[in-house]
């Protein structure tokens, strides 16, 4: 079961020049730009529903139209809906930069999600008993 959890994703750049946001589910490693990144776009500068312990990469410019400078970050989603920062890259070769630390975040399995983290055993087994569960503690 996917959990998703509301997420502030952030804006680089400015509204002038390119931004945007992907969930990135998987890497091309044989290619070297931004088409290199397969997954679903989201938008960017608000709040959005994504998997928690996703992978978030977004890129923005600023600058002029004739010179502009790119910046792209990479972000892990937490389950509490805020995000860690993995890494970051800035001019022409972002994307190459970027490649090899996302197809590691992607190889990492997905850190556990949700209530249960902080729930104590009592608490588990007092929502499994009302749920109708027949318990019995470990030895």
């Amino acid at each position: 079961m996917t959990v998703l959890v509301a997420v502030q994703v952030p804006m680089l750049g400015d509204e002038r020049g390119k931004h945007w946001a992907k969930v990135v589910t998987g890497v091309d490693t044989s290619s070297s730009s931004g088409w290199a990144y397969q997954g679903d776009f989201v938008s960017d500068g608000g709040i959005q529903d994504l998997p928690a312990g996703s992978v978030l990469l977004v890129y923005g410019e600023r600058g002029s139209r004739m010179s502009p400078v790119s910046e792209a970050k990479v972000y892990r989603v937490n389950g509490d809906g805020t995000l860690t920062h993995q890494g970051g890259a800035s001019g022409r070769a972002w994307a190459r930069t970027l490649r090899d630390t996302i197809a590691a975040l992607l190889e990492q399995p997905m850190p556990a999600t949700g209530w249960l983290l902080g729930a104590s055993d009592r608490e588990l087994a007092e929502e499994l008993e009302r749920r109708g569960w027949k318990l019995t503690p470990p030895a």
